[in-house]
């Protein structure tokens, strides 16, 4: 996907890019509009024909109707009279949880459901809409998004460090390059892991058929992704979920999330990849009203970034910071907790 500004045709109106994609070798006749809801976040069929009825979508430089099938190789691209949403960047006055500042920096303690920086869908409400609001002059990253050195998703609490200066940001951003910096997540995962720590190793890109997952390439697709490694611990075992930490040796997108998955332990309830269904215990009726419950409770991917460390870009002095487990993850580790005791006299 690309972001760019790009001029279409020759005449006075100038058509921005939003989305660009090429269609796979092996892509088989799908409808564009169906197509281009597996790669377009938040967006809905009905809002994918009237781009289509108003000639924003277009294959191999020609606009094209909803009801065109894609073909291999076919180049599509999305383009609308307004640049991006997320460029136009407008302060908000929301509150944040900082944990630290200083004038070179600030840790901030993200709550679950907080975009990080504006994106198809989510124009406003984000923590860069919060920091322009609450900081001047924040120093851009390479992606032009202020003071952000790197990110969690949406729905994943805890700990972020933010640049205030143009030094700390690149003192920051390469420790987290160089993979010198700490992090340390908690999650909730399916099932049993059955050795008390392990390292997982696989490398992480698109998903090739559903861009909004990431997914493990690996033997002769390895090229496909790039180079991703987490290591993690049995904090507790629940009876069919197990509490795990995560530390991230490298930082790529869904990283855990895709991971875990892809040693058998997909995140509980994270919906994106699976985790919102029943992926372990019983068939009985009571234990199905027992995890609905706790979806109800937990209703997110159950993942907290717990701890955060890095050297501080003036002093060298090296900071770690941690935040509590947010109350709807205790909450749903607690019922697990008490499940877990009573387990057997449950499935009796």
């Amino acid at each position: 996907m690309t972001e760019t500004s790009l001029p279409v045709d020759d005449n006075d109106d100038e058509l921005y890019e939003h989305y660009a994609f090429t269609a796979e070798k092996g892509q088989q006749p799908l409808r564009i509009d169906k197509y281009l809801m597996n790669f377009i976040e938040n967006a809905t069929r009905n809002k994918i024909q009237a781009a289509a009825k108003n000639g924003s979508i277009y294959v191999n430089d020609s606009p094209v109707k909803s009801n065109y099938k894609v073909k291999p190789f076919d180049q599509i691209r999305v383009l609308f009279e307004h640049p991006p949403y997320e460029y136009l960047l407008t302060p908000e006055n929301i509150p944040l949880d900082i944990v630290y500042e200083d004038d070179e920096l600030l840790v901030v303690n993200k709550e679950a459901g907080m975009v990080v920086h504006p994106g198809h869908g989510n124009y406003s409400g984000t923590l860069i809409n919060a920091l322009t609001y609450h900081f001047d002059n924040l120093p851009n990253n390479s992606s032009n998004r202020p003071g952000l050195v790197h990110r969690i998703d949406k729905d994943t609490s805890g700990l972020l460090v933010v640049a205030k200066t143009e030094e700390a940001m690149t003192h920051l951003s390469k420790q987290f390059f160089d993979k010198t910096s700490e992090r340390e997540y908690v999650a909730i995962v399916w099932g049993n892991v059955e050795e008390d720590q392990g390292t997982v190793e696989g490398n992480i890109g698109r998903h090739p058929k559903n861009r909004l997952q990431n997914t493990v390439f690996e033997g002769d697709d390895a090229y496909k992704g790039k180079p991703a490694v987490t290591h993690y611990t049995v904090l507790e075992r629940l009876g069919y979920v197990t509490l795990v930490s995560c530390k991230l040796e490298t930082g790529r997108t869904h990283q855990i999330r895709v991971h875990m998955k892809h040693i058998g332990h997909t995140l509980f309830n994270d919906e994106r990849y699976g985790g919102e269904r029943i992926l372990k215990g019983t068939t009985f009726s009571k234990y199905k009203q027992f995890v609905d419950n706790c979806f109800k409770i937990l209703p997110r991917q159950a993942l907290h970034a717990k701890t955060l460390g890095f050297k501080h870009p003036k002093t060298g002095k090296f900071l770690s910071f941690t935040s509590e487990i947010p109350q709807d993850m205790q909450d749903c580790i607690e019922k697990w907790r008490h499940y877990a005791k009573h387990q057997d006299l449950e499935l009796d």
